[in-house]
């Protein structure tokens, strides 16, 4: 059983202000239509996956998570994890991983794997205070064309 598994019973609890907070910043950033196809890698419990109006999908290696995420409204989760995702390529028209990047287990390949199911637009965020950041930061800008870096409370968000 990983961390999140044993968290998930009381993650919204833990961390639903603070990546409530994020999604609005985001939303200035991201217009979408009904008709988009979204992605959110690293979805958890959905909190970041639910409030897009638009046909959404959410992966995520924790079981526990995948299990509370299901709960909430149509949403097509499926249990993988950043590196080995189960869709086509340019499947998605938008990609999005709020706060996960930095718990992938291989970041270059989570995020080449990102890019590869997506077709041109992305959001990407992680901890700042993660140890990884310098890696981070110098992967999201070799593998994307960054359009914007936003610097929020707890996250650097990535506009892609």
């Amino acid at each position: 059983m990983n961390y999140y598994d044993k968290i998930a019973k009381g993650y919204e609890e833990l961390h639903k202000e603070e990546q409530l907070k994020k999604i609005k910043i985001i939303k200035k950033h991201l217009k979408l239509k009904p008709i988009d196809k979204l992605l959110d890698v690293g979805c958890g419990t959905g909190l970041t996956t639910t409030p897009w109006k638009c046909k959404r999908y959410g992966i995520d290696p924790s079981k526990k998570l995948l299990e509370r995420a299901r709960q909430k409204d149509k949403i097509t989760y499926k249990l993988a994890s950043a590196e080995n995702i189960p869709f086509k390529d340019n499947f998605f028209d938008i990609v999005i991983s709020i706060t996960a990047i930095q718990n992938f287990t291989n970041i270059e390949k989570g995020l080449k794997e990102i890019k590869r199911v997506g077709k041109d637009r992305f959001i990407l965020t992680f901890l700042k205070k993660s140890s990884k950041k310098d890696k981070i930061i110098k992967l999201i800008q070799k593998i994307f064309k960054v359009k914007e870096i936003i610097e929020e409370e707890k996250d650097i968000i990535f506009v892609i």
